[in-house]
């Protein structure tokens, strides 16, 4: 008897040519349902409906097709077990030998903006996991395809003979994860829609599933003895899958850490309506953090304060910007060596000139506020979630603590501070004058040691500065080195319960001290 196959893809890629290869060079026979047995029979291919086969009509508008005997007892039947044979033939039951399925779009589906929860919840298949699982339950007999990527391969493993045992584990493994990474887009919407309708918070949800395609291989982790992996989450490409590589090397591991962490900086400053910006990182840490001045509001001048502020931590830097890439600005980034740009846009001009730098990764990510809601972090048996830190900076909400008040060039100039303190290791001091990082001190065991570091990067330059600490100060003596080095403005959390030390110090020297009520730990 000739090989029979059932096909019912909601994805349509490639099907029209493999089912003819199956029936024309295989002699296969096919048996499908609504739309795809459609483009076949409009194909020219012999194919018989589901309906036509079971006996039993679709009914509620198509929701119950394949949800038949007929049907799941050819995929679910063992080849080795004289009853399940004997089972078929009472009822007149074929032996499925292939099961082609994919799921409704429903990840494209809630992707839409405006989609409404009716609208969703009909995009949730509930036959085609069925089919997909009884398949790779069975798959000692029976091939499952859930992806058209697969199917050269299935023609392939045709033309031998046989489909091997390895092959069908294989594709059985690929299908628990296509319906793992399905339901888990299900889950995770409706939480996230139940909780938008009673106020309630995802952040933490009781239930939590991470599903992820290998989008590429690594070269290897953070060191080369480390295998490593690129996963892209959802069924649509977003943030760094999305991204636009223009030119240079294969992205590593370390790269793309350190653009994510490059992203989470610039993202502060991504608001078209304010001046252009620049982040040059080493390590996750940012070495020079600017603004243009207002009255040269251009994007290589951005670069330039940037660069400035620590030109040798820059070498072989990462570098974000907020502004398309013009020409100018490719030619100030070419005379440094660096591993990668990023930024929304690229002109052709900045493109030409880029090419110099053939081994600079250039990538364009036109939404620099596409972070994660949650962060996951693994530890020994489980995982850690939390809420990322994404709440914004408003300086209307902080406390001015001390007899001497802020100017307004100073409170832009901490708010300024504060955002880039805000991406920096704990614990972390920015130092900063003109809207531009003048030192950077961070990751250290004790705040002091980091405002030594800052400040002596600083230098003379201090005088007349501002410091950001993205903790508070648990003693006075910060406060007192950074007076000592000039600075005049201090913005912190605040929450110690010596806080009234470090303000009557502030207080004393004649500083300018605001408490934001936000701490800022990056661990």
């Amino acid at each position: 008897m000739a090989r029979f196959a059932l096909l019912s893809v909601s994805d349509k890629t490639g099907l029209v040519e493999f089912a003819r290869q199956l029936i024309e060079r295989f002699e296969f026979e096919i048996v499908s349902s609504g739309g795809t047995a459609k483009a076949l029979a409009e194909a020219g291919l012999p194919v018989q409906k589901v309906s036509d086969y079971t006996g039993s009509p679709e009914i509620l508008g198509g929701r119950v097709k394949t949800l038949h005997p007929k049907i799941h007892g050819g995929i679910l039947a063992r080849g080795s077990v004289a009853q399940d044979a004997a089972d078929l033939d009472a009822q007149g039951i074929r032996f499925l030998d292939l099961v082609v399925v994919n799921l409704y779009p429903f990840e494209q589906t809630i992707a839409r903006e405006g989609v409404t929860l009716p609208e969703a919840i009909e995009q949730i298949d509930i036959g085609g996991p069925a089919m997909i699982r009884a398949a790779a339950k069975n798959h000692d007999r029976v091939t499952v395809l859930c992806n058209p990527a697969r199917y050269g391969d299935y023609l392939a493993a045709l033309e031998g003979g046989e489909v091997s045992l390895a092959f069908r584990r294989s594709r059985a493994q690929e299908a628990f994860w296509h319906t793992a990474a399905y339901d888990c887009a299900i889950a995770s919407y409706l939480t996230e829609n139940a909780d938008s309708e009673t106020g309630a918070t995802t952040a933490t949800p009781t239930n939590f599933a991470i599903a992820g395609t290998q989008f590429q291989s690594l070269r290897y982790g953070e060191n080369p003895h480390q295998a490593a992996a690129w996963y892209q989450t959802g069924a649509i490409a977003s943030g760094w899958a999305a991204a636009q590589q223009l030119q240079g090397k294969e992205l590593s591991y370390n790269n793309l850490v350190d653009l994510e962490a490059a992203r989470q900086i610039i993202a502060d400053f991504a608001d078209p309506s304010g001046l252009p910006a620049a982040a040059i990182l080493k390590h996750t840490n940012p070495c020079g953090v600017a603004l243009a001045d207002p009255t040269t509001p251009t994007l290589e001048a951005a670069y330039r304060k940037a660069l400035a502020a620590d030109s040798v931590s820059a070498f072989g830097g990462i570098v974000a910007l907020n502004r398309a890439i013009d020409g100018p600005t490719a030619a100030a980034l070419t005379e440094t060596f660096l591993e990668c740009v990023v930024a929304p846009g690229c002109d052709e001009e900045a493109k030409n000139l880029l090419q110099k730098k053939g081994n600079l990764r250039v990538l364009v990510l036109p939404d620099l506020l596409a972070g994660p809601r949650q962060t996951v972090k693994a530890i020994a048996g489980g995982f850690l979630l939390q809420e990322a830190d994404s709440r914004a900076t408003d300086p209307s909400t902080w406390q001015v603590v001390t007899q001497k008040q802020p100017t307004p060039d100073q409170l832009a100039e901490l708010a300024f501070a504060w955002r880039v303190v805000r991406n920096v290791k704990s614990n972390a001091i920015v130092v900063t004058k003109n809207l531009a990082t003048l030192g950077v001190g961070a990751g250290q065991m004790n705040r002091v040691g980091s405002a030594k570091i800052a400040l002596e990067q600083a230098g003379d330059a201090a005088r007349g500065a501002v410091l950001a600490s993205d903790g508070f100060f648990p003693f006075d003596d910060s406060v007192r080195t950074a007076a000592a080095a000039g600075i005049e403005a201090i913005v912190q959390p605040g929450g110690s319960l010596r806080d009234k030390d470090s303000i009557a110090a502030a207080d004393e020297l004649g500083l300018v001290m605001l408490l934001t009520g936000t701490r800022h730990f990056l661990h």
